[in-house]
C-alpha cells in the first residue's frame, strides 16, 4: 500500500469535507430541505457512521489478539514486568505533565474571567464511578461479556493473563501462540482494507460535522477554545518532541510526518479507540517499533493514555472556576492533577467521554457540574484536536519503551516515506 498516497488522500478528504460542510452551514439551508435532510443527514451521515462502525468493529479483536501476542512474547523473554512498569509510568508522567501545563497556561490567559454562566443549565452529566470502583472494574468476572460490552480495561487484563499463561503451557501454549499470530495477520489485513476507504469516510464525517456546527459555537468561547488548542500544541511540540529526541534519538519532524495518517484518522474520528488499528500498523511498519512491544504498549495506551482529554479537563476546571468566581486554591489544583491523572486510566477512547470524567474532576474540587453546559458547544471540535494528541502520545511512549528494550528499528524509521 502506498502510504504517502493514502495520507494525501485523507488530507484531501478532510479539507474537501470541511469546505463543503462549511458552505452548507453558512448557506443556512432549511432543516427540512433536501440538502439538509437527505444529503447531509442521510448520505453523508450514513457514510461517516458506517466508516466509524467499521473501525470500531476491529477494536475488540485487535486489542485482544495484539495483547495476547504481545504479552506472550514479552513474558517469554522475561521482560513483561519491566516493560509494563515503563509503559504505565510514562503514560502517567505525560498525563500529569499535560495537566500541569494546562493549569499553568489557563491561569495566565484567564479564559473564564468576565463570563457569567447561565443558571439552571439542563446539562446532566453521567455519574462517574469512584476510584475504588474503577480499580475493581478493571478485573473481569466474565471475559466474553467484557468483549461484548467493549470493556477495554477488562479485555486488557484477560488478554495479558492469557498471554502469560501461554508461555507456561508448553507445547499447547506454543501452538496457541502460533494461531494467535496468524489471527493477528488476518486482522491487520482487515485494517489495510478499511484504510483504503478512509478518505471517503473522513470526507463524510467532516461534511456532517461542519454542516451542523460551522464556527458560530466558537464566538462566545474564543479564549477558552484558543487556550485548549494552545496547550495541546505546546504539549505536542514540547513534551513529545523532547521525549522523541532525547529518549528515542530520532528527528521529531520525521516522526510526526510518519504519523500523519494516524493524526488524520484521530482528528476525523475523535476516537483513539477507533484509530487504534491504524496506530498499531503505523508504529510497527513506519516507525520501527518492535511488534511485541507495539502490540502491548499501543492497545494499553488507547485505554489509559488520555493527555488531550486531561488538558481539556485542566483548562475547563480553571475556566469554570473563574466563571463562577470560585478560588479553588493550590490544594484544589493539586487535587485536579491527581484526579484527572487517575481518571484518565478509566477513560474509554470514544468521542465525548472527556465530559463525563470532567464531571468527576469538578466534583472533587467543589465546582458546579452545570458549568460543563457552557463548553459543550465547542467540545466536539476540540475533541478532534485532543484525539490527535492522544494517539501521538501512544506512539511516542511505544517508541521510547521500544528503544529502551533494543526494539526500535532505525532502518525502518529511516526508510523512504513512500514505502
Amino acid at each position: 500500500m502506498d502510504r504517502a498516497k493514502l495520507t494525501r488522500n485523507i488530507l484531501i478528504g478532510m479539507v474537501a469535507g470541511f469546505l463543503l460542510g462549511s458552505l452548507i452551514h453558512f448557506a443556512e439551508f432549511n432543516p427540512d430541505s433536501i440538502v439538509s435532510s437527505f444529503i447531509v443527514g442521510g448520505v453523508f451521515y450514513v457514510g461517516g457512521q458506517v466508516f466509524i462502525a467499521s473501525l470500531k468493529l476491529l477494536v475488540v479483536p485487535l486489542v485482544f489478539v495484539s495483547l495476547v501476542c504481545g504479552a506472550g512474547n514479552l513474558a517469554g523473554n522475561n521482560n513483561m514486568g519491566a516493560i509494563g512498569l515503563k509503559t504505565v509510568g510514562l503514560y502517567l508522567f505525560t498525563t500529569a505533565a499535560a495537566i500541569v501545563m494546562a493549569l499553568g497556561v489557563a491561569n495566565v490567559l484567564n479564559p473564564g474571567l468576565g463570563i457569567n454562566l447561565a443558571e439552571g443549565s439542563s446539562f446532566a452529566a453521567k455519574e462517574s464511578p469512584s476510584l475504588v470502583q474503577v480499580i475493581i472494574n478493571i478485573f473481569p468476572s466474565n471475559p466474553i461479556k467484557a468483549m461484548a460490552e467493549g470493556n477495554m480495561l477488562q479485555i486488557i487484563v484477560f488478554a495479558i493473563l492469557l498471554g502469560i499463561a501461554m508461555t507456561r503451557a508448553g507445547e499447547h501454549g506454543t501452538n496457541l501462540r502460533a494461531s494467535m499470530a496468524r489471527w493477528n495477520e488476518v486482522i491487520m489485513q482487515l485494517v489495510l482494507m478499511l484504510m483504503q476507504a478512509a478518505p471517503v469516510g473522513v470526507f463524510c464525517l467532516m461534511v456532517t460535522l461542519f454542516a451542523k456546527l460551522g464556527y458560530g459555537a466558537i464566538n462566545d468561547l474564543i479564549t477558552y477554545f484558543v487556550c485548549v488548542l494552545l496547550v495541546l500544541a505546546l504539549h505536542f511540540s514540547l513534551t513529545y518532541s523532547i521525549l522523541i529526541r532525547v529518549l528515542v534519538g530520532v528527528n521529531p519532524l520525521t516522526f510526526y510526518r510518519r504519523m500523519l495518517p494516524v493524526m488524520a484518522f484521530g482528528f476525523s474520528t475523535s476516537s483513539s479507540g477507533a484509530t487504534l488499528p491504524v496506530t498499531l500498523e503505523t508504529v510497527e511498519k513506519r516507525l520501527g517499533v518492535d511488534k511485541g512491544v507495539g502490540s502491548f504498549v499501543i492497545p494499553l495506551g488507547a485505554t489509559i493514555n488520555m493527555d488531550g482529554t486531561a488538558i481539556m479537563q485542566g483548562v475547563a476546571t480553571v475556566f469554570i472556576a473563574q466563571a463562577y468566581n470560585v478560588d479553588i486554591g493550590m490544594a484544589g489544583y493539586l487535587m485536579v492533577i491527581l484526579t484527572a491523572t487517575m481518571a484518565s486510566i478509566g477513560t474509554a477512547g470514544v468521542p465525548g467521554v472527556g465530559l463525563i470524567t470532567l464531571a468527576l474532576v469538578l466534583t472533587q474540587v467543589g465546582l458546579p457540574v452545570e458549568g460543563i453546559a457552557l463548553i459543550i458547544g465547542v467540545d466536539r471540535l476540540l475533541d478532534m484536536s485532543r484525539t490527535v494528541v492522544n494517539v501521538v502520545g501512544d506512539a511516542t511512549v511505544a517508541s521510547v519503551v521500544a528503544r529502551s528494550e533494543d526494539g526500535f528499528d532505525d532502518a525502518v524509521f529511516n526508510q523512504e516515506t513512500t514505502t
